[in-house]
C-alpha cells in the first residue's frame, strides 16, 4: 500500500527550534522534524504554539484564574501573548528558511497547492499551519486575536489544562478554590462566545481538545464552521478527562467536525498511564534539569523512553476504530501530539513512522480509501472548508 497523505492536527515541536536552536528542517532529536515527516508521508501539520501558564503576567485579566504560586513562577520576559507570538513567528521563519520542504498555509488555496505537489517527492512540501494551544495566550483580548491572525495563525485550541475566566478546561476545579471560572454546567462565558464569533469571522479552525465537556458542547453548537478535537482519545476505552465521550464524538460528527486521535499512551491505555505515573514519581526523573523548560522536557522524555515499557501502536488503532464506529469514518483523523508526549507507541516513535499506522488500519479491514480519510483526508476537508473564507489583511507579512 502506498503511503497516504498524512495530516497531523497537533504537534509541539516548534518549541525545540525557538528554545534550543534546533533546526526542524533537519533530521534531529525529538519526535518530529520536516525531514522525518516527509519520509513518513506528512503533508500538512499544525505547529502548536503552546505557552506554559506560568508566562501569564499579574496584570493579565486571566491571572486570577490560574492556580499558580506567584513566588514559584520563574522570572519571565513579557507575558503569554509575547511568548506565543515568538513561537508563531518561529513557525513562519521555519517555512521561509526551508522553502524546499515547507510552505506556510493560511488559506484553502495554500492547502490545495500543498496537496497538488504531493505526487512528486522532490517537489513535495509540507503545509505548516500555525496554531495556538490555550486561550490564555489571548490575554482576554480580541485585539490580540487579530494580531495573531495578521502573522498567519489559523487555529485556536480554546483552552489548555488551566481554567480561564471565559472557558473551563477538562481538569477538575478543587473544592473551594477562590478563582473564578465558568460553572461546570455553563462551560463558557459571554466573552467565550465572542471569541468563538471572532474565530469564525476570521476563518480560524476551532479546537476543543482540553475543553470541559460543557465547553466542548457549546463550542460545537455555537460555531458556524466545523470544529475539531485536535488531539484526543476515546473515553469509552480509557477514562481520562482529555478524552471525548461517545456523545461528544457523535455531536462533533453531526456538525461536520473531526477528532484527531492522539498518540499519548497516558490517554489511550490504563496500563500505559500507570507506567507514566511511576516514571513521574521516579526521583531520577524528578531531578532532571535543563537550561529551560523545553530542554528539561526533552531530557525527561529521553529518560521516560528508556525506563517505561513500550506500548503498541495497536492501542492507537483501537481508539481510531472506536471513533470510526461511533462518529463515522469521515470524522476521524490524527493528532499525534509529537514532542508534547513523553513517548510514542512502539512503531510510532517518530514522524517517520506514520506508514506503520496506515498498515495497521489496513490489517483491520479498513479500505484504502478509509485509510486515506483517517490519515489525512478528513482533516484536509475541514481545514479546506474553514480556511476558504479567510480574509487576508492588507500588508500581512508573507513567509
Amino acid at each position: 500500500m502506498s503511503t497516504p497523505f498524512v495530516f497531523d492536527a497537533h504537534v509541539d515541536s516548534i518549541q525545540r527550534q525557538l528554545d534550543l536552536g534546533q533546526d526542524l528542517g533537519a533530521d534531529g532529536p525529538g519526535q518530529l522534524d520536516l525531514v522525518r515527516g516527509r519520509r513518513g508521508g506528512l503533508g500538512a501539520v499544525v505547529l502548536a504554539s503552546w505557552c506554559e501558564p506560568d508566562w501569564i503576567g499579574a496584570g493579565d485579566p486571566g491571572s486570577e484564574a490560574v492556580p499558580l504560586d506567584p513566588e514559584a513562577r520563574p522570572a519571565r520576559t513579557g507575558g503569554a501573548f509575547e511568548r506565543t507570538m515568538a513561537l508563531a513567528e518561529t513557525s513562519r521563519a521555519l517555512a521561509a528558511q526551508h522553502p524546499e520542504l515547507a510552505v506556510h498555509v493560511r488559506t484553502a488555496s495554500d492547502l490545495e497547492a500543498v496537496v497538488a505537489s504531493n505526487g512528486a517527492d522532490e517537489a513535495r512540501r509540507i503545509g505548516l499551519i500555525i496554531g495556538i494551544e490555550g486561550g490564555h495566550s489571548l490575554e482576554s483580548s480580541l485585539y490580540n486575536l487579530q494580531r495573531f491572525h495578521d502573522v498567519g495563525v489559523r487555529l485556536l485550541t480554546l483552552v489548555w489544562n488551566n481554567h480561564l475566566p471565559w472557558i473551563r478546561s477538562c481538569q477538575p476545579v478543587a473544592p473551594g478554590h477562590p478563582f473564578a471560572v465558568p460553572s461546570e454546567e455553563e462551560g463558557m462565558s459571554a466573552f467565550g462566545f465572542e471569541v468563538l464569533e471572532q474565530l469564525n469571522a476570521l476563518g480560524w479552525v476551532v479546537d476543543i481538545s482540553h475543553s470541559s465537556d460543557a465547553a466542548a458542547r457549546v463550542a460545537i453548537e455555537r460555531s458556524r464552521t466545523p470544529v475539531i478535537a485536535s488531539h484526543s482519545g476515546c473515553r469509552a476505552l480509557s477514562e481520562h478527562p482529555r478524552n471525548l465521550s461517545d456523545a461528544l464524538l457523535r455531536q462533533l460528527a453531526d456538525a461536520g467536525g473531526v477528532v484527531g486521535v492522539v498518540f499519548h499512551g497516558g490517554f489511550l491505555s490504563d496500563a500505559a498511564r500507570a507506567d507514566d505515573r511511576r516514571i513521574y514519581a521516579d526521583p531520577v526523573y524528578r531531578a532532571i534539569e535543563g537550561r529551560n523548560g523545553t530542554e528539561k522536557w526533552l531530557l525527561q522524555t529521553e529518560y521516560h523512553q528508556r525506563e517505561a515499557p513500550p506500548f503498541d501502536l495497536e492501542v492507537v488503532a483501537d481508539h481510531i476504530a472506536h471513533a470510526v464506529d461511533v462518529a463515522g469514518v469521515e470524522h476521524v483523523g490524527l493528532g499525534s501530539d509529537y514532542d508534547g508526549i513523553p513517548r510514542g507507541p512502539r512503531g510510532l516513535e517518530t514522524a517517520a513512522d506514520y506508514p506503520n499506522l496506515a498498515a495497521a488500519l489496513a490489517r483491520r479491514g479498513f479500505t484504502a480509501r478509509e485509510v486515506e480519510l483517517v490519515m489525512g483526508g478528513n482533516m484536509l476537508r475541514v481545514f479546506g472548508e474553514v480556511l476558504r473564507d479567510v480574509p487576508e489583511p492588507a500588508g500581512a507579512p508573507r513567509g
